[in-house]
């Protein structure tokens, strides 16, 4: 993810309502001065997906974004022809990449 990013961890715990969820990875860009939710799906993007992520964005800036920093970005990456392709992004200053599977 480069030297922009700061690594907060991955199946960060939130509690929404009554119920737990677990994010994929929780960071930190750095450059940016904001937190980043990725979710990494080994199906094709799904409208459900990107319902999920805004509901963490939204999250994140609620309960832990300060005033001094900018909105949550949500990613989300999907296996496509054996590659993570990121298919979702909430923000326009994160380049488009291709994640290939190791």
């Amino acid at each position: 993810m480069g030297n922009n990013f700061s690594y907060i961890g991955n199946e960060y715990k939130i509690k929404i309502g009554y119920s737990y969820n677990y994010m994929d990875l929780l960071l930190y860009n750095i450059e940016f001065n904001c937190y980043v939710v990725v979710e990494l799906k080994v199906t094709e993007l799904k409208k459900e997906y990107i319902e999920q992520i805004q509901i963490y964005m939204n999250y994140i800036d609620n309960n832990l974004r300060k005033v001094t920093q900018d909105k949550t970005i949500g990613i989300i990456i999907c296996k496509k022809d054996n590659k993570f392709i990121m298919e979702y992004c909430s923000d326009n200053r994160i380049l488009y990449r291709e994640y290939k599977l190791l």
